[in-house]
Formats: structure tokens, sequence, C-alpha cells
């Protein structure tokens, strides 16, 4: 079972990484999800992630607190804003757009409902 979990952490942590450079692909929540795996799998690949400087504070942040800092906020909010624009116009339907525009806001509101975290 622990390769099946280090398995899902390494590739949550790939997507994690690719979410970099694709701004509509979410980084830290796939690294909180390799942290979760990595901590049924592997200590050593866990303290690494926990203790990266770009990941590590995110992801303290969510087990900790549960909490999402101010600009990841503002930067969830701006991804999803430009997503459903593309999507407006790109022409999709309108039972489409209320579709996404209802999972989009509840996403918005879960995101904006979590704790900002220690400043």
């Amino acid at each position: 079972m622990r390769w099946l979990w280090l398995s899902f952490g390494i590739l949550s942590v790939a997507l994690g990484v690719i979410g970099i450079v694709l701004p509509l692909l979410p980084t830290v929540p796939f690294m909180i999800l390799a942290a979760f795996c990595f901590a049924r799998s592997s200590e050593r690949m866990h303290d690494w992630l926990v203790t990266h400087p770009r990941f590590g504070p995110a992801i303290a942040d969510w087990q900790q607190n549960g909490a999402i800092s101010r600009k990841g906020k503002r930067y969830a909010t701006l991804s999803i804003a430009a997503v459903f624009s593309m999507s407006v116009l790109s022409g999709l339907r309108p039972q489409l757009l209320m579709i996404q525009g209802i999972t989009l806001g509840c996403v918005l509101i879960f995101i904006w409902s979590r704790p900002s975290g220690p400043r």
C-alpha cells in the first residue's frame, strides 16, 4: 500500500509542478495532496515537501489552520475569472455557462470562507 501512496504523491507533485507554468492548473492543492500521500508512504518525501521553501508554508498553513493565504485567494479568484471569461468569449451555451458559473462560484465561496492564516 505504501507504494500506491508514494505513486499518488509523486503524481501530485508532478501535477503541481506543471501547475507552476500553467495558470489554470492549481499548484498548492496538488502539493497538499502530495503531503497527505507522502505522510502515509515516505517520511523523507513528506519532510522534504513540508520544509520546502516554496511549497512548505502553504502546506503548513493548510495543515495547521485550514488556511489559504490572501495572495493565494487572489490568484485563485483571478484564475477562475479568466477561465469563466474564456468560456463566455468562446460562446459556450448558456446552460453550460450557468453550470460552470455555479460550480466556480461554489469554489470561490469555499476559498474565501477559509481563514487567511497568520501574517
